[in-house]
């Protein structure tokens, strides 16, 4: 009895590449770089079970991601946008709104432009950050004793210095970051 693990997969054709750009492409939302990537492997992987070369294929990917940059399924400008809000609600920094963004091939320029578009301030960002991590005011304890482990983990997370300490030391956890935060020292 065969099993479909035995059968060879079908050959790489533009329709069956078109129906897994389109398949992606209705789950997420993507950059073009990511979408080149995304079909790249699914090529590789199908390509070497058939003992085939992938990069014969490189210019079909090409063209299957021009078309739905053209039917406007793929717009990196606009999938940045979305993006950056939905990071920086998160409390992300810019710096790792930026690397993140750039792990899913977004064009810098696009990354600059949606960050200029961005609400959000640096501060409002690291409150947000220290509240869903609980860490200075929104600790329930240990807090003092937590200290610099909460400033390095909002240094690590992309904020600066000044910044990471004025959040972890504010005193109000209740601030939502529309106030700045101060440090009394």
């Amino acid at each position: 009895m065969r099993t479909r693990s035995d059968k060879p997969p079908k050959p790489v054709s533009r329709e069956w590449l078109m129906r897994a750009a389109a398949h992606y492409l209705e789950r997420y939302a993507s950059s073009s770089e990511n979408l080149r990537r995304v079909l790249s492997r699914k090529v590789l992987k199908r390509a070497l079970a058939r003992g085939e070369d992938a990069g014969d294929f490189s210019a079909l990917i090409e063209e299957i991601v021009a078309r739905f940059e053209e039917l406007g399924f793929l717009d990196d400008e606009a999938y940045a946008e979305a993006r950056t809000r939905s990071l920086r609600r998160k409390g992300l920094s810019q710096r790792m709104v930026q690397a993140k963004l750039g792990q899913k091939g977004v064009p810098e320029e696009a990354v600059g432009k949606a960050l200029e578009k961005d609400e959000t301030t640096e501060a409002e960002a690291a409150a947000r950050y220290a509240q869903r991590r609980r860490l200075g005011p929104w600790r329930s304890r240990e807090r003092m004793a937590r200290r610099d482990k909460d400033i390095a983990a909002m240094m690590r997370a992309g904020f600066a210095y000044g910044l990471a300490r004025d959040t972890i030391d504010g005193d109000d956890a209740t601030n939502s970051g529309d106030e700045p935060i101060t440090h009394n020292d």
